[in-house]
């Protein structure tokens, strides 16, 4: 006999920003109509708004949601990603890059980077493997154009991300979630009733004295986590032990003649720096950790390596990296940063955002509230968070620089130990230890480790094993097709002013 039930009646989402209106979108375009979905935001209350660099899958996210891409960079004064810069991670004057794509391109039953790492390692290859990465040859060269879909062209081999204004795009979801239906309240939330028998959330009550019902909620409160933590006490994991940084001071500056296709991420003494180029403007920031340095001190060694003038005033915020023990409690969601933090070092701050929307649409209760499905949104997402946990701390721990503290505390820190397993399967053979359901995959991890100067005793065994293959025929044929390629590719600058220019960059 089934038990009975209904589809949803209201959703509540408190807060606004990035989170909460790509949360409000996303929910509008999935159940239409059939529910109603309010959203409370306050002007007063600020946003953090630096979040202004993605990883690829953003595109599957706006894709979803039927947004024209060139509309969307054009109304976000967007640019596009080829990957990430790191620049004296390993140790001072090294830089190596993380791509957005594949290694080379694949000509034998063995994949290309076990191919690379033996010529690397008998000396066979002068270079380091990032020059065998169509997103680098692109990026360094400040060219653009889109993959091709045909697999037989090294075109193929890369992918794309974006840089854009976080609050930009806050306000273009806004505009399309309104249009579909999806109501906002102007008001401060200063009150939340529970259910006396169960201690769900029934209503918050508003600075203006408006009560808002719902039967189920979102938290896009931010860093303050207003129901989940402030009225449901969900709990609080702290990773600072393993990623210490907990401040980051931000700036925009004026934008540079070239816009660069890529992220930068410089380490210092205290932590590292980011820069992010715009159409209007370049973001820039200093996550760095209090115990080595002064506010004041980080403030001034970001303002003096910025690219252009200051365009507003640096301002500071304060997180601690980690994660809520349950993301769902009773009938409420925690997505954003009221779910967790973890640093922007790999732009994983909206797409944690993006996945935790699309398991919340995945496993959208009906007004039964199943217990068993906040267990399994809780399972996926944590584990979810502990691999990209995994992958940051591995930049940190990997690194030789002994100049600073920091460095060295990370230098000399224990790891996780599902971290550890993987180094040491690499170390030891050049072996990729991952779950094919990593955020991560195997280019990641070898981008970083090769980075960072974790190179491999041996190659995987099963090189040794194809002695027939023309490898070095095949490598200089690849990096041939690799210079012509990207030669044929207009300017990043150009690409932009042809196919989605934004009226701020005039």
């Amino acid at each position: 006999m089934t038990e009975p039930s209904a589809p949803l009646q209201n959703i509540v989402i408190v807060g606004g920003g990035s989170a909460g209106w790509m949360t409000a979108a996303a929910l509008a375009d999935a159940i239409g109509k059939s529910c109603s979905i309010t959203l409370i935001e306050s002007e007063a209350i600020g946003t953090v708004g630096v979040g202004e660099a993605t990883i690829p899958p953003i595109r599957n996210f706006n894709q979803r949601l039927g947004i024209d891409e060139a509309t969307f960079v054009r109304e976000t004064a967007g640019s596009f990603k080829l990957g990430i810069q790191f620049v004296d991670w390993a140790r001072k004057g090294h830089s190596y890059f993380h791509p957005f794509g594949q290694y080379g391109a694949e000509f034998d039953k063995v994949p290309f980077y076990h191919h690379w790492m033996r010529e690397s390692l008998a000396g066979n290859v002068d270079g380091p493997i990032d020059d065998f990465s169509m997103c680098w040859a692109m990026a360094k060269a400040g060219r653009f154009s889109r993959p091709e879909m045909d697999r037989r062209k090294i075109q193929s081999t890369f992918d794309y991300a974006y840089h854009f204004d976080a609050g930009l795009y806050a306000a273009f979801l806004r505009r399309r979630a309104e249009a579909q239906g999806v109501k906002r309240i102007e008001g401060r939330v200063v009150d939340v009733t529970q259910r006396s028998e169960d201690g769900f959330i029934e209503s918050v009550t508003l600075d203006s004295g408006e009560k808002v019902s719902g039967e189920f909620f979102v938290d896009c409160s931010g860093f303050r986590g207003l129901l989940i933590e402030g009225t449901l006490e969900a709990g609080y994991d702290n990773w600072q032990h393993w990623l210490p940084c907990d401040r980051a001071v931000a700036v925009p500056c004026a934008k540079q003649a070239k816009i660069a296709p890529y992220t930068r991420s410089t380490a210092k003494e205290a932590g590292w720096q980011w820069r992010i180029p715009l159409q209007h403007r370049t973001g820039n920031g200093y996550v760095h950790c209090s115990e080595f340095i002064s506010e004041e001190a980080a403030t001034e060694t970001l303002m003096s390596s910025l690219d252009g003038e200051p365009q507003a005033d640096p301002r500071t915020l304060r997180f601690v990296t980690g994660k809520r023990r349950e993301f769902w409690k009773k009938n409420c969601v925690a997505i954003g940063l009221s779910a967790g933090f973890m640093e922007p070092l790999e732009s994983t701050s909206l797409h944690l955002i993006q996945y935790g929307i699309l398991r919340l649409i995945a496993l959208l209760p009906d007004s039964a509230m199943s217990p068993l499905l906040a267990r399994e949104y809780n399972a996926q997402t944590t584990t979810e968070y502990e691999r990209i946990r995994d992958f940051l701390i591995l930049h940190y721990k990997a690194t030789s620089r002994d100049d600073a503290e920091l460095w060295r505390y990370c230098s000399a820190m224990e790891i996780p130990e599902s971290l550890q397993y993987k180094i040491d399967h690499f170390r030891t053979s050049g072996m990729l230890v991952a779950d094919e359901r990593e955020l991560f995959a195997n280019p990641s991890w070898i981008a970083v480790y090769l980075g960072q100067d974790i190179v491999p005793r041996r190659a995987p065994a099963i090189t040794d094993m194809r002695g027939g293959v023309p490898v070095a025929e095949r490598m200089q044929m690849i990096s041939h097709a690799m210079s012509d390629a990207v030669e044929e590719m207009p300017s990043h600058a150009d690409f932009l002013q042809r196919h989605c220019a934004s009226p701020l960059a005039a």
